[in-house]
Parts: C-alpha cells; sequence; structure tokens
C-alpha cells in the first residue's frame, strides 16, 4: 500500500468518524449528565432527598434566581460555575424551564454571565469588609 492510498484511507475513516465526535452535547444530554443523577431524568427529584424540578416555582420563576442557585448551589447542591460555561448553563437552564410541563422563558448566555459576574463582585465585596 502507497503512502497516498494509506492517507486516502485514513482520511475515510476520519470522515466517518467526524460527525459522531463533532456533534455538540444536546441541552438534554447536558441535562442527564450533571444534574439527573438527583433531579431524575423526569426532573421529578427523589423525595425527601432532592428536589423536584418539575412544576417548581423556583424553575419557573425568575430566571435570575435559578440561574444564580445553579451557579453557586444551595442546601447540598453543588455549585457549578467553574464547570459549566455561560453557553451550557443556558441550555441546560433553558430546558429544565421548558420541560416536564414548565413552561418558562429561556435563559441566555448574557443573562448567566451576568449571575456569574454580580455573584463574584458579590464575593469580592464579602472578602473586604473587616473582621
Amino acid at each position: 500500500m502507497t503512502l497516498a492510498s494509506r492517507l486516502a484511507a485514513l482520511a475515510l475513516i476520519a470522515g466517518f468518524a467526524s460527525p459522531a465526535l463533532a456533534a455538540p452535547p444536546t441541552p438534554q444530554s447536558q441535562y442527564a449528565d450533571n444534574c439527573s443523577a438527583c433531579h431524575q431524568t423526569t426532573g421529578k427529584g427523589v423525595k425527601g432527598a432532592f428536589p423536584a424540578l418539575a412544576g417548581s416555582p423556583l424553575v419557573t420563576g425568575n430566571a435570575r434566581v435559578v440561574t444564580t442557585t445553579v451557579l453557586n448551589g444551595r442546601a447540598g447542591m453543588p455549585a457549578f460555575k467553574d464547570d459549566l460555561s455561560d453557553a451550557e448553563l443556558a441550555a441546560i437552564l433553558t430546558y429544565v424551564r421548558s420541560s416536564w410541563g414548565n413552561k418558562a422563558g429561556a435563559v441566555r448566555p448574557s443573562d448567566v454571565a451576568t449571575a456569574r459576574a454580580a455573584a463574584k463582585a458579590g464575593a469580592q465585596a464579602r472578602g473586604l469588609q473587616a473582621h
């Protein structure tokens, strides 16, 4: 086999593999990877342990509140501010706010960036307080 035919074969194989590797994750798959272990794929949570997201006033209410909660964590929930980008968090939050009968508006990456900046500024301000 010549070098040219080897390269052509590798290019052909790479062409078949690329679409599967290049496909970006969907909001549903991002939710499954980051949230469903606790809140379940159904959004119903686990009674007494992890709250339901389906029909939750926190989820369907003010987008800034749920965004800040997911960024910073709350009552045993991990903070995702260091793990997910603004676009990833916006996609997951939009998915949650529009799934399982929820009918709340989308969250934009710029909304997450604003909440992230506000949380960072608040943390810096608290660090400057006299002890």
